[in-house]
This record gives C-alpha cells, structure tokens and sequence, in this order.
C-alpha cells in the first residue's frame, strides 16, 4: 500500500508541475500580447475585453468545467478535434486547456494593471528614436512593468495548480495533485493525504510569497 501510495504520489506531482509548466508558457504566450492590446485599446473596448476575461475568473469552477465539456464536446468542437487524433477529456490536452483557461483571465488583468504604471510618453518617445514596437517593449514597457507581470504570472500559476473541480470534470485522468488529494481522503483517509498536501503547499505558495516579497522590497526602496 505505502509503495501504491508513493508511486500515485510521485505521478500527481509529475503530472500538475509539468502540465502547468506547458499551461503557464501558453498563458503567458497568448496572454501578453492580449494585454498589451487592452491596455492600449479604448476605454469601451477595454471594458468589454474585461468582461469576457471575468467570466473565468467568477464562474465557479464545476461550471467552467462543464463550459469546457461542453465546448469541446461531440456536438461542437470535439468532432472537429477527432479528425486530427485530439482528445479532449481524460487526455494532457485536456489538463492543460483547462488549466490555461481558468487560469489566463489573472494574468491578463494582472498584466493590464501593470501596463497601466508604464508611461505611454516613455513608449511613444522610444518609437520616435527609431525602435520598433518589440525593442520599445523589451527596452522601456518590460523593465518597468517586469514586477506587474511576475505578479500575474504568479496569480496564474496558482489557479492553475490549484484548480479542482473543472479539472476533475474535464481530465479526472492523468490526476493531478487536486484530485490525488481528493482521491486519497475519499479512499485510504486523512492519513494518506498529508505527505502530497505537504508538497502541495511547498509548490504552490513559495512563487506568490516571493513575489509580494519582491515587490514589498521594491516600494520600500521607492
């Protein structure tokens, strides 16, 4: 039993840290270049972009994961999906879209809002010296938005990793640490959970806290 529970132990924590390692690349991918539109668009289509954002972030979570079932269903986007050999329930591709979808609303928020503390003057002036749209990001946006942006991806990492029960409904296989816990407590009981609810903590929180130490760090020194 104890080598059972190492084994499923060691497999939900392989599963959540690699799985969310793909989701936050994504997010981060997808989710940077939608910021920086936001943050530069009008103030209507700002709010509008916002709304959308919110729904998967205030939804809760056996809702979202019966959105996404539905979404990628027989009936809408899983025949489509079939036809390449994609599978979206109980598969990786399952884990990870589900993860970058309750995930992605934080860090973009999170992004805007730290676009928002980087003077456009600074970015217009940079173009006018002659860099274009990426250098005057790497350049000027980035440096002074870079604590804004670990903010967000820290918010990001967190739901992912946590996140139970869309996950549970969209990919119940492979499990990750949410549902191995779950499983665990309904089958062998408290004693079982706590070894994985330790490496839960150990992976989950050290991320946000250094960042908030971070960026307390930084006001400080303001």
């Amino acid at each position: 039993m104890c080598i059972r529970d190492s084994s499923t132990t060691v497999d939900a924590v392989r599963v959540s840290l690699e799985f969310t390692s793909i989701a936050m690349v994504i997010v981060v991918g997808l989710g940077t270049p939608m910021a920086l539109y936001i943050a530069r668009s009008t103030t209507r289509e700002r709010l509008w972009w916002q709304a959308i954002l919110l729904i998967s972030i205030l939804l809760p979570p056996l809702a979202l994961g019966i959105l996404i079932s539905l979404a990628f269903g027989p009936d809408a986007l899983g025949t489509f999906l079939a036809r390449f050999g994609l599978k979206m329930t109980n598969t990786p591709l399952a884990f990870v879209v589900t993860q970058v979808y309750v995930s992605i609303g934080y860090y973009i928020l999170g992004a805007v809002a730290a676009l928002d503390g980087v003077p456009r003057s600074l970015e217009l002036q940079g173009g006018l010296l002659g860099h274009d749209r990426w250098n005057v990001f790497w350049r000027i946006t980035f440096p002074i938005a870079r604590l804004g942006f670990a903010v967000a991806l820290s918010l990001a990492w967190v739901r992912a990793l946590t996140e139970f029960g869309a996950v549970m409904i969209t990919a119940y296989y492979p499990a990750g640490m949410p549902v191995a816990l779950w499983t665990n407590l309904e089958n062998v009981g408290l004693p079982a959970v706590m070894p994985l609810l330790v490496v839960f903590l150990v992976t989950a929180l050290p991320l946000p806290w250094l960042v908030h130490v971070l960026a307390q760090r930084r006001l400080s020194r303001a």
